[in-house]
């Protein structure tokens, strides 16, 4: 639904409407959800979602989450691992379900899974440093 989404810093940068936009919702402290359409843009030779947009949406989601679970403070990725499951197609709409699995004085722990109507896209992990 995205009448109730909150728009989150990053998803507003020039960066996140280049590669089509998306939207991240806060669901609870811990879990997260943004949403993300596949168009055009987005495709590779295959005709199919290019993997580098799969991983812009889920860092950009991720790192929203971590921005979140840190109290607002400003977070950088220094780790992403992502396994690309099934491919995703143009007008497909892509949900992220992030979860933070542990925050520490420095650090943010995150998990997404990313999928379409029909599987799942992506399986990602990622590491972000809170900055002071």
């Amino acid at each position: 639904n995205y009448n109730s989404i909150t728009i989150m810093e990053e998803t507003k940068s020039d960066f996140a409407n280049h590669i089509g936009g998306m939207r991240v919702k806060r669901i609870d402290e811990d879990n997260y959800e943004f949403f993300a359409e596949v168009k055009e843009i987005n495709l590779n030779t295959g005709k199919i979602a290019h993997g580098g947009f799969i991983c812009s949406i889920a860092d950009t989601g991720m790192g929203n989450a971590a921005h979140q679970k840190a109290g607002d403070k400003r977070c950088v990725t220094i780790s992403l691992d992502i396994k690309f499951i099934s491919a995703a197609k143009i007008g497909q709409k892509l949900i992220g379900k992030v979860k933070i699995q542990k925050k520490t004085n420095t650090l943010v722990f995150v998990s997404c899974e990313i999928s379409n109507s029909e599987n799942i896209v992506a399986n990602v992990s990622g590491v972000w440093k809170i900055l002071k």
